[in-house]
């Protein structure tokens, strides 16, 4: 029994069942493996969006330490032009609009 995965079946609209039948032929996967991708997206989709709100919090309701992570942030990324994310520009302004995880650097 030791790595064996156990299932279940849960019950969806015969709309759904069919968009991810359709999504799962398009991608090349299984089902199973498509709902278990989406649900792995959508927590790190409402982990992002905790921490954008914690930002936000902080930047309201502590200005010096906002401050404080500012300068720390510039000091480690350097000016906003010379950064290696410029799509993560503007999260400051608008934390809702975080993505969901960075894009990785070209070493090449």
């Amino acid at each position: 029994m030791g790595s064996e995965q156990r299932h279940t079946t849960i019950r969806v609209s015969v709309e759904i069942r069919d968009l991810i039948a359709q999504l799962s032929e398009q991608e090349g996967k299984s089902m199973t493996a498509l709902v278990e991708d989406a649900v792995r997206e959508h927590r790190k989709k409402l982990r992002w969006q905790r921490v954008a709100e914690q930002m936000e919090r902080t930047r309201k309701e502590d200005p010096e330490g906002w401050a404080e992570y500012v300068a720390e942030r510039d000091l480690w990324l350097g000016p906003p032009s010379n950064r290696i994310a410029p799509e993560w520009e503007g999260l400051i302004d608008a934390p809702e609009d975080l993505p969901d995880e960075p894009k990785e650097r070209d070493e090449g």
